[in-house]
Parts: C-alpha cells; sequence; structure tokens
C-alpha cells in the first residue's frame, strides 16, 4: 500500500465517520436518540465538533493526496495538466 492509497483511505473513511456524526448530531436535534448520546457522554456539542474534524482531516488528507499523485507524474505530463 503506497503513500497516496493510505491517504485516499484515511480521506473515505474520515468523510463516512464525519457524515455519521452530522446524522448523529442531527438525530440529538431533534431530540430522537438524545439519551442514548448522552448515557456515551456525547452532546450536540461534541458530536458537531467531530464531524468538522473529520471533514477537514478528509480535505487535508485528499490534498495531501493530490500533492503526491502530481509528485509522481512524470516532467511532460505536469506541464500539460
Amino acid at each position: 500500500m503506497n503513500h497516496f492509497t493510505r491517504l485516499h483511505f484515511i480521506s473515505k473513511l474520515t468523510y463516512y465517520i464525519g457524515w455519521l456524526a452530522l446524522l448523529c448530531g442531527g438525530l440529538t436535534h431533534i431530540n430522537i436518540a438524545t439519551r442514548f448520546f448522552l448515557a456515551l457522554r456525547l452532546p450536540q456539542r461534541n458530536l458537531l465538533e467531530l464531524c468538522v474534524v473529520c471533514f477537514l482531516i478528509c480535505i487535508a488528507s485528499e490534498l495531501r493526496a493530490g500533492d503526491a499523485v502530481r509528485k509522481e507524474m512524470p516532467g511532460s505530463i505536469k506541464k500539460v495538466a
């Protein structure tokens, strides 16, 4: 597994975790499963912060993966791209 593949995998994983955290925060906001998340000590604010952090990690991983691909491209292709 090369560097690009790992970064892309991390990006996809954090993207889906971010959406899951956003969905859980929405459920908490409309008072569905609020007691469950409070029992896990995950209030609505922590779910929102988790969502934002996951999306930031996703964006950073995709940007780094794109840079890794550009660095591996031959010089003639870089000029065209």
